[in-house]
Parts: C-alpha cells; sequence; structure tokens
C-alpha cells in the first residue's frame, strides 16, 4: 500500500506525490492490462510486433 505523509496541510504536494508513486509502482498499467481478457496468439502477436518497432527504434 502506498503512503505519503501531508506535511504542513499542504494536501497538493501530497497528492502528487501519491499520484508519482502510484504510477511508478505500475498498477495503472497493470490494470489496463487486465481490464479484457486477450486471448494468447494475441498476446504473442502483440510482443512480436512491439519488439519489431522497439527493433527499428534501437537500430535508427
Amino acid at each position: 500500500m502506498t503512503k505519503v505523509v501531508v506535511s504542513n496541510g499542504n494536501i497538493d504536494v501530497a497528492l502528487r506525490k501519491f499520484k508519482a508513486k502510484v504510477a511508478k509502482s505500475g498498477v495503472p498499467s497493470e490494470l489496463k492490462k487486465r481490464k479484457f481478457y486477450k486471448k494468447p496468439g494475441v498476446v504473442k502477436r502483440e510482443q512480436i510486433e512491439e519488439a519489431r518497432k522497439n527493433a527499428h527504434k534501437k537500430h535508427r
């Protein structure tokens, strides 16, 4: 569980820190991945396409 201490009653700074910690932990991306079921073949195809794109970017 992510915790942030509010100092001097400054909620805006604490909220910004909380959002950054949650994003860094990977919760939003994991939630997005698990929202819908993808068949294993579709997942593999997407991974191959992603690898192809990354290789192209790296080669440039």
